[in-house]
């Protein structure tokens, strides 16, 4: 078991969960969402390709002419927002799809992994409470989203300041993510969503390794199909060694 509230286990619970993803217990319950990440891969990635180019050259446009030699600096900020963007979103809507999947999936990786899982529950119950539990972090995800888009724009406008516009963009959705995907294994639990959020807090630096990593992964196209369950897993991991408390509903 690593160490608790590391900034390296993030890596460990991935490596282990990639590990286990193939494993014949995991890998059918990973095909129904890898099947919808690859449908929303498409529509997601030919919207951004044919998007992007457009945006470019508004920005382009809107800079004065004697701000042009700082072309460059304003590409890569906003190229770094787009994909940005690209992982949040992917992400947020590819998971309110397939929240009833990677629910039984947390199950499954936790039977494997100890030999016992939460207690079993009927998938007519399962999964409208999944997807009302997606709908409460999905309103916690754009009430706090906003507020920090807000900090974002109001900063991109402040010279030197403006390059960590990205940098706080990122820390935002490393710190989504890791609530996301850990609270999988917290509702299997029946564990109230806040107090997900609570647990999350006092193993900061594990939380933001894991999340930062699965951010990573679902900025890139391709990898981004293939991460999101393998977050699933990893996340459990990180459930069973770091976040769960004896009491805790079974």
């Amino acid at each position: 078991m690593p160490r608790k509230n590391n900034a390296f286990n993030g890596l460990n619970y991935l490596t282990r969960g990639a590990e286990l993803i193939v494993k014949p217990q995991l890998r059918w319950f990973v095909l129904v969402p890898l099947m919808i990440n690859l449908v929303l891969f498409f529509i997601a990635t030919s919207f951004l390709i044919q998007q992007f180019g457009v945006a470019m050259e508004w920005l382009l446009d809107w800079l004065p002419g004697w701000l042009e030699f700082l072309a460059w600096i304003a590409w890569v900020i906003f190229a770094g927002l787009v994909l940005l963007i690209y992982g949040y979103s992917f992400s947020l809507i590819t998971n309110l799809l397939a929240a009833p999947f990677y629910g039984i999936l947390a199950e499954k990786t936790e039977l494997l992994v100890r030999g016992e899982g939460p207690a079993p529950e009927a998938l007519s119950s399962m999964i409208p409470r999944t997807i009302r539990r997606e709908l409460i972090k999905l309103w916690y995800f754009i009430t706090r989203g906003l507020a920090i888009a807000l900090v974002m724009l109001v900063l991109s406008f402040i010279p030197l300041v403006n390059v960590l516009v990205p940098l706080i963009g990122f820390i935002w959705g490393a710190w989504s993510m890791a609530i996301q995907y850990t609270d999988y294994p917290a509702d299997n639990h029946q564990l109230a969503f806040t107090e997900s959020r609570a647990r999350l807090g006092q193993q900061k630096y594990s939380s933001l390794s894991l999340g930062s990593l699965v951010m990573l992964g679902t900025m890139i196209p391709i990898a981004n199909i293939f991460v999101m369950p393998i977050a699933v897993v990893a996340s459990t991991l990180f459930w069973i060694d770091e976040l769960e408390q004896p009491g805790d509903p079974a």
